[in-house]
């Protein structure tokens, strides 16, 4: 596995052959594959700092510890959605395109392994990293968890 810029550790494990034109994703700076697929490492103490990207990226729990993801949509709405094997969480959840997200396992846990699904494919032309005081300016009411998981 290598070091996500993000946090946390990545290895792309599918990258669909088919390549979808950019007049049918006209959203999106040129061709992407239909999909791609990672498996997602957060060892206890990382976390997944806030981000975005312009598709919808699904989120598939493996093994370890729950994790918590934390969506905030562009309408400043924040969702909690919580994987794991524990009465009354997820094997799977979908953060909309758009909306900026960050994840980290629950409590002092070890370890969350998961796997993300984009699609269209994941091109880091599509990904953008949060500043901090930039996103606490548009979501103040969330500032301290943006402190907490977003970069300087």
């Amino acid at each position: 596995m290598a070091t996500h810029v993000e946090g946390g550790s990545f290895v792309e494990i599918y990258r669909s052959p088919l390549i979808l034109p950019q007049s049918s994703i006209p959203a999106f700076n040129g061709p992407r594959r239909a999909s791609t697929h990672i498996y997602f490492l957060l060892q206890q103490g990382q976390h997944s700092s806030f981000h975005r990207i312009l598709s919808d990226e699904l989120w598939h729990f493996y093994e370890g510890d729950p994790l918590n993801i934390y969506e905030i949509d562009p309408s400043g709405q924040l969702t909690v959605h919580h994987l794991g094997r524990q009465t009354g969480n997820e094997f799977f959840t979908v953060i909309q395109a758009g909306s900026w997200f960050a994840a980290e396992p629950e409590g002092q846990g070890e370890y969350s392994l998961v796997g993300c699904t984009v699609a269209p494919g994941f091109d880091f032309n599509d990904f953008e990293l949060a500043r901090k005081a930039s996103l606490i300016s548009m979501y103040g009411e969330h500032r301290e968890l943006i402190n907490r998981l977003a970069n300087d």
